[in-house]
């Protein structure tokens, strides 16, 4: 008698502890799906952006959305608010002609895809674009850098920087 209420007692801790398992993965779920991060934002300069002798991070100033505010127009740089997945684009138009528009997106320091566009003198208007998933931990930044003497068009609908937190 006594060896099986040992056993009941053990299986019934065995069960205690798998249930509050599970509610801590429950609310770590319900937290992440609360939490929404989503912007878009386009450049809030017309015209010319650039060149600029060194490498100049890309201020987006005209926020379309920001839920979650994780992105700031003053800088231009994202700030993952939680850990997970996220998707960013970016795209831009280059006025051609002299200037080279090369564009990097960047994860606090490592770059991680680019564009590119060549000057050339028949072709006078180009645009471009890239995108990328990127794995952020909280508190990890993004952001689009210009390489030092290249220009982009500004321009309030084709220059643009986007993201969001895939659930």
């Amino acid at each position: 008698m006594e060896t099986r209420l040992k056993d009941s007692e053990t299986r019934m801790k065995d069960t205690e502890t798998r249930l509050k398992d599970s509610e801590n993965q429950i609310l770590a779920l319900k937290n992440k799906v609360a939490t929404k991060v989503v912007f878009s934002a386009k450049t809030a300069t017309q015209g010319p952006i650039g060149p600029f002798n060194t490498a100049t991070t890309l201020v987006y100033g005209a926020v379309i959305t920001n839920e979650g505010n994780a992105y700031n127009r003053h800088t231009g740089i994202f700030t993952a608010p939680v850990a997970g997945t996220y998707y960013f684009t970016f795209f831009y138009h280059a006025s051609g002609g002299q200037h080279w528009a090369r564009l990097f997106l960047i994860k606090n320091s490592e770059i991680i895809v680019e564009t590119v566009d060549h000057p050339s003198m028949s072709d006078t208007a180009d645009n471009g674009g890239n995108a990328a998933f990127l794995q952020l931990q909280r508190g990890d930044q993004v952001f689009v850098r210009m390489r030092a003497n290249t220009q982009v068009w500004g321009s309030d609908t084709t220059t643009t920087f986007s993201g969001f937190l895939l659930i």
